[in-house]
Order: structure tokens, then C-alpha cells, then sequence
């Protein structure tokens, strides 16, 4: 079994992180992304990842290189220009062997991908589409199923209180080579809005595969920080990398007040009378001032923040410093090599990288 991840995006809606930092690479815990998405596939039996990427892909590579450091073996697909994630398939065609996994690369979940596997086998048909239930499904696309989850059609994004169904498209399929053949090379082209659809039109089984599982969107920073929230709290199961939480991270930080959940990295600093937490992630390298104060936040590399400082429900990306005595807004978003001046006081929901206007409340 081969699987293709989909890390072409550019992440707009996390800048300005992601203008330093490929969308993939962004830290889930002090982990990239793409990191805990291989670490699911190796789980699974799945040595052979082909990496569909196209927005700062040297980083992606640095990182993983061949993959022979996991023991997988990695191809990479540059897209020159966005393809969509049909388009993207089609583009890896020539490594695809037989069946495979198609996994969105800003999704978040606990999905089982072997159960997937036994489910596609019992169910046959060209592939199977792992279906979730969430109360709105206004902002996604429906899919509606028979009995016998036999998909019927697909309602893209229809308007709240119109929806056919609460089960949405969770962004992760396995597909048959067969598929390939649908779709167009040399082009744009959607796999849930153009190939799908045509799949049913022309009489093509798909089934869904609806699960409880956890599962959350990372493209937007309310939901990032969700993420990091459910991490710490058990309810998205994921093994964290060595840190220091509950009496472990109380005890070395003695003179500091610890509010659990937080996960710290061993080698951060943190001076008398700051409080930490509950909800924060500090990354490696961080240093934490004297009275300063942090709640609801992730902070990741090498982030100063000097005594006094106010950081609550924020995401802090590496090497940024923040003044003394500041406050940052709830829902701010604050890139790499950022300097907050002392003093500042930074609007809520501000997005701050390097030579931004300070946007004041």
C-alpha cells in the first residue's frame, strides 16, 4: 500500500507563519505537521509516501529527505503551479503501483487507517471516502450515502439549514488506480467537485467510511490552537515528544505557577513569578520573563518573552521577542523574527510579521 499526501497549499489563512514555514512544517507540539502524518502511515504498514508539494518544498525536503531516516521511502512531486488535488493524483500517476491513500495534508485526525484498509477490501468498489459527522456541515461537502454507505452524490458547501445530511468529506480516501483514469492531465482539477461526481455519473461505486474519530481542519489559527487544546487534554491521542507537563514540569519550575495542561520543552526558561498556563505549548529554546504571563498559547522556537508580558489564546512562531510589560491581544498570530517593543499593546486578532505596523486597540 502506497499513500500520496497533499502539501501543495501555501497556507494563507495561518499567515503570516506561514510565510516562513511551509504549511506542512508547521509544529503540532513541537513536532511538524507532515512528521505526525508519517508517523500515522508507519503505523499502518505504510513504507512508500509520495509527497505531493509545491510551496517552499526545499523545507519539506531538508527535513524528511529520502525518508530512509523513518525507515519509508519518500518521492517527492514538485508543482510548478497549483494542479488541485486531482490534478496532484494525475501528476504522481507513473509511482502509483495499486491501491493507495490520498490524505489532505491540514487535517488533524485519529483515524484508524488500517480499519479503513479491511473496510475498502469488504467493500470493493474504486474507493472509499472517510466520512465525518459535525454539527454544521454548511461549511463543508456533504455526502450522501445509502444503507449500504454506497455514496449517491456530493453537496458542496450548501446553505445552513438546507444540508441533506450532517456527514461530511474529512479529506481522506483510498482509491483504486482505476481513478486515475478520470482525470484530466496538464490541468486544475478537483477531486471532490469534478472527478467524484463523474465517478457516480458514470456509474463508478464509492463507499463512505463514517467514523466518531477525532478530526479537526489546522488551516486556520482558532483551529490550531483548538488542536493543541484537545492534545493536552487526551481528547485527540497523540504521542507527544519528551517534555516536561503536570508535577514533572511544577517541580523543575518551582518558583513559577502552573496551571495544567502545558507541555514544555526540557531546555526552556522560565524566570520566578511568571504563570503559565492552562493550554500552553512552549518550544524548545523559549525564555519566559519574570512575572510575565501566558495562557491559552503556543510558542514555538527560541521565543523571548520579557517579564511583565501579557500573551493569551496566541500563536508565537520562532526567534520573535516580546517586549516588556506587553500585551498581545486574544487571536493574535505573531510570524517569525518579530519585535514586540516594550510597552505595546497589540489589537486582538492582529497578524504580525517582521516590518508590520503595530495595530493598536
Amino acid at each position: 500500500m502506497q499513500a500520496v499526501v497533499l502539501v501543495g497549499g501555501e497556507g494563507t489563512r495561518l499567515r503570516p507563519l506561514t510565510y516562513g514555514t511551509p504549511k506542512p512544517m508547521v509544529p503540532i507540539v513541537g513536532v511538524p505537521y507532515l512528521a505526525r502524518t508519517m508517523e500515522r502511515l508507519f503505523e499502518a504498514g505504510i513504507r512508500e509516501v509520495i509527497l505531493a508539494a509545491g510551496y517552499m518544498p526545499q523545507a519539506i525536503v531538508d527535513y524528511f529527505g529520502d525518508g530512509s531516516r523513518l525507515d519509508m521511502e519518500i518521492t517527492y512531486a514538485i508543482e510548478q503551479e497549483p494542479l488541485g488535488t486531482a490534478g496532484a493524483l494525475k501528476n504522481v500517476e507513473q509511482h502509483l503501483t495499486g491501491p493507495f491513500f490520498v490524505l489532505n495534508g491540514d487535517v488533524l485526525t485519529s483515524l484508524d487507517l488500517t480499519a479503513m484498509m479491511a473496510f475498502h477490501r469488504q467493500a470493493g468498489g474504486l474507493g472509499v471516502l472517510h466520512l465525518i459527522r459535525v454539527e454544521d456541515p454548511s461549511a463543508f461537502g456533504c455526502v450522501v450515502r445509502g444503507a449500504d454507505g454506497r455514496i449517491g452524490r456530493f453537496v458542496e458547501k450548501p446553505p445552513q439549514g438546507s444540508e441533506p445530511t450532517d456527514e461530511v468529506n474529512a479529506g481522506t480516501y483510498l482509491l483504486e488506480p482505476e481513478v486515475l483514469q478520470a482525470i484530466p492531465a496538464g490541468r486544475n482539477v478537483s477531486i471532490e467537485r469534478e472527478t467524484f461526481p463523474q465517478l457516480l455519473a458514470a456509474g463508478k461505486p464509492l463507499y463512505a467510511y463514517v467514523t466518531q474519530d477525532y478530526w479537526i481542519d489546522l488551516g486556520r489559527p482558532e483551529h490550531y490552537l483548538a488542536a493543541h487544546r484537545d492534545i493536552l487534554s487526551g481528547a485527540m491521542p497523540l504521542r507527544l515528544e519528551p517534555g516536561l507537563t503536570g508535577a514533572v514540569a511544577q517541580a523543575k519550575h518551582h518558583s513559577v505557577r502552573l496551571f495544567a495542561p502545558v507541555h514544555l520543552d526540557p531546555d526552556v526558561q522560565i524566570e520566578p513569578g511568571a504563570e503559565i498556563g492552562p493550554n500552553v505549548v512552549l518550544g524548545r529554546g523559549c525564555r519566559i520573563g519574570a512575572g510575565a504571563v501566558l495562557r491559552d498559547c503556543v510558542l514555538w522556537e527560541d521565543v523571548v518573552v520579557e517579564a511583565g508580558a501579557l500573551i493569551e489564546e496566541a500563536i508565537v512562531a520562532s526567534r520573535t521577542r516580546i517586549g516588556r510589560g506587553s500585551v498581545i491581544g486574544r487571536g493574535s498570530v505573531i510570524g517569525h523574527d518579530v519585535e514586540v517593543e516594550a510597552g505595546s499593546i497589540v489589537a486582538p486578532g492582529a497578524r504580525l510579521g517582521p516590518g508590520t505596523p503595530l495595530p493598536i486597540p
